[in-house]
């Protein structure tokens, strides 16, 4: 496992301003040893606390003729939706919940091309909001294969307010491979065609490119 580069910087700053917290911490109360280990311990684990946010578990990606779960968390909602963005008609949105406990890494559900991508600026409703998906911070990725063609959109939430997104239109998507990170978890929706045949239900527990979502 190694961490993800978008934890790096914050992960350097965050140690620093915790050294010079206990520093102070010793410099005010050089004699009084309790106050030292309860300082040490609380910062010890709230760095590590930081530092699994930002984890990146080596995984062999279930690559195959499916739609991958873009993202770690529980399935919270299985629905058809009217699309009005980018498709204009009715699909049925799978979507991911992220717990500040999950991996934040989003990857490509199908390989292709990246076809639109569009970033929203919105509000921080909390993730399981029902108006989350066409409120709230977010960006929308379409990948097409052919005939085939997803919408990926990921939300920013209530405490996550951090999206990050590395594609760009025109570029190949790779199944399985990076595309986004969500700082601190929210929501990732998938939109799928209405004829799609969704493989996962209502609470299951789902990894990012590993778990088989739907076949369209």
């Amino acid at each position: 496992m190694t961490i993800h580069r978008e934890g790096h910087r914050m992960l350097i700053v965050l140690f620093i301003i915790l050294l010079i917290i206990n520093i102070s911490i010793f410099t005010l109360f050089p004699q009084v040893q309790l106050i030292h280990f309860a300082s040490i311990f609380v910062s010890l684990v709230f760095y590590l606390l930081v530092l699994q946010f930002f984890r990146n578990p080596s995984r062999k990606q279930n690559i195959g003729d499916w739609v991958l779960c873009p993202a770690d968390g529980e399935i919270v909602a299985i629905e058809e939706v009217d699309e009005p963005e980018y498709y204009k008609t009715k699909r049925i949105q799978v979507s991911v919940f992220m717990s500040p406990l999950n991996v934040h890494i989003n990857r490509y559900a199908i390989s292709g091309k990246v076809a639109y991508f569009k970033y929203h600026e919105g509000l921080y409703l909390v993730a399981s909001h029902p108006k989350s998906s066409t409120e709230n911070e977010r960006t929308t990725v379409v990948v097409e294969n052919g005939s085939k063609s997803i919408l990926l959109r990921q939300i920013a939430g209530y405490v996550a307010r951090r999206i990050k997104t590395y594609c760009k239109v025109g570029e190949d998507a790779q199944q399985g491979g990076e595309f986004g990170f969500i700082k601190f978890g929210s929501r990732v929706d998938i939109l799928l065609p209405t004829d799609a045949n969704v493989l996962v239900k209502l609470g299951d527990v789902v990894k990012g490119g590993l778990t088989k979502i739907a076949t369209i």
